[in-house]
């Protein structure tokens, strides 16, 4: 079963009662992995202001040291809990065109990294979604990492229930084979790093995933993700619109150093 969908709120800090399992995040650990989706003038279901991504931007440069998410998995991956580690994330799932428009000026402005999860069948070719070269000239800057969100995007539950077996088996390897060998070709770089379509992920998903090279793989989730989480299926804090300071110290501050500003 997928991990509950959490939402970093204004009111809770956390969407999901907490679970026994939070309290490790006491012991710093584990890695803040935050997850967007849109932006935009106003605020929606998955899409967060501008207004409220510039605050929250602005606090994660001033006091997390925020690190390419490849480098946090590998710091769970080797189980480091040195102070210094990296031991926090910014990710932005489907390629929607407000991540140049909006979030792109503002991680170039902050100088923070960010990881886009994409699946390319949309890219250059749905309304809503990056092309190409707004891809490029973002991996061109050095903060931006584009990695796999299947190719197209599908509901595994669906397809599984409408599809024989060895059909469903065939459909999952060319999701993720054909999203990894397209964005390789387009960009040139590794992509061994997956966001599971709707949090769906089972046994079954996991293993073609590896098979395929994907080493790490994530879901959306109420908790940071700790070195002994499966690394298929590394939970991530979905940020909402009415996040401000106290709610990122809360889900961050437990996990990693945070710097006081002098001023």
């Amino acid at each position: 079963m997928p991990r509950p969908i959490a939402t970093l709120n204004n009111a809770t800090g956390l969407g999901v009662t907490a679970s026994p399992r939070d309290a490790a995040v006491a012991a710093p650990t584990g890695a803040a992995i935050l997850v967007y989706h849109r932006f935009g003038s106003s605020a929606g279901p998955t899409t967060v202001s501008d207004a409220a991504l510039d605050t929250q931007l602005a606090w994660l440069a001033r006091h997390v040291r925020v690190a390419p998410l490849r480098n946090v998995v590998a710091a769970l991956r080797a189980g480091n809990t040195a102070a210094g580690r990296p031991c926090a994330a910014i990710t932005a799932d489907d390629g929607h065109r407000s991540v140049y428009t909006d979030l792109f000026p503002r991680i170039r402005r902050y100088r923070l990294p960010v990881t886009l999860f994409i699946y390319p069948s949309a890219i250059s070719n749905a309304g809503y979604a990056l092309t190409w070269p707004e891809l490029a000239e973002m991996q061109a800057s050095g903060l931006v990492d584009v990695q796999s969100h299947t190719y197209w995007h599908p509901n595994f539950h669906q397809e599984k229930s409408r599809r024989t077996p060895d059909d469903y088996r065939a459909f999952v390897t060319m999701q993720l084979v054909r999203s990894k060998q397209v964005l390789e070709t387009r960009t040139g770089r590794t992509v061994d790093m997956l966001a599971w379509p709707f949090a769906i992920h089972d046994a079954e998903l996991e293993g073609a995933a590896s098979r395929t090279g994907y080493v790490a793989g994530f879901l959306l989730g109420n908790q940071p993700a700790f070195p002994t989480d499966d690394m298929l299926a590394l939970p991530r804090v979905w940020v909402s619109d009415s996040v401000r300071d106290a709610q990122l110290t809360r889900i961050v501050g437990p996990i990693c150093p945070i710097d006081v500003d002098p001023n």
